[in-house]
């Protein structure tokens, strides 16, 4: 099965916007084995998003000018918004040999290589998908949210990386359904404001050597 990827920029596109056009995507590859498998870059304006088996509850307060949106991917509640890297793989899972566990986990060491690439250590928590800066420790914080759609073993959603993100809207929820940990960002991190073009460059790099290089 061809494993050949397919980079597209859609720039700043709203959301739902982005899921209709993901959703096209997917039905395109059920249907036709010639297409690519697509990997989408994309920028949203403010929304929060709930995953189908999240708590509503964890929407603190609705700020004017932010959308709620409720989403068929898995997990809780995440903010998108502008300085942020969203990442949406329309992957054939059988291209690469994975099932979607070996996925979720493959999205996350390109997120793990790509942060380390800028001197920023992410690691991993058990049951809890995402990112992850000092986990077992109180400072504990996330820096990319992972929310994953699976139909037929193609993929859609997928993950988001805050780069340069204004991260005062993530106080109006419970990011991800945790009370206790906090968020982060690269340019926290670092101490600089994240060139996102070169950001994107890197996780196209970091997608190609986990997923065509293995």
């Amino acid at each position: 099965m061809d494993k050949t990827i397919k980079h597209i920029d859609w720039g700043v596109l709203d959301y739902m916007s982005a899921w209709q056009r993901q959703e096209s995507l997917m039905e395109q590859l059920k249907i036709d084995p010639a297409q690519p498998n697509y990997l989408i870059m994309v920028e949203h304006p403010h929304v929060y998003t709930i995953g189908k088996n999240g708590d509503q509850a964890n929407l603190l307060r609705l700020p004017p000018d932010v959308e709620l949106i409720k989403v068929n991917r898995g997990g809780d509640i995440t903010y998108h918004g502008f300085g942020q890297v969203v990442v949406y793989p329309v992957f054939r899972l059988e291209a690469f040999g994975m099932d979607i566990r070996k996925y979720i986990f493959s999205l996350e060491e390109v997120v793990i290589r790509t942060i380390s690439r800028y001197g920023v250590t992410g690691s991993r928590i058990e049951k809890a998908r995402g990112v992850w800066l000092e986990p077992d420790t109180p400072a504990a914080r996330k820096i990319c949210a992972i929310g994953v759609r699976c139909s037929h073993f193609i993929t859609m959603h997928g993950f988001a990386l805050n780069a340069n993100t204004d991260l005062s809207y993530f106080n109006n929820i419970n990011p991800c359904g945790f009370v206790d940990k906090g968020v982060t960002s690269l340019a926290v991190e670092t101490g600089r404001q994240i060139d996102i073009p070169s950001l994107k460059q890197i996780i196209l790099e970091e997608f190609e050597n986990i997923f065509l290089n293995r």
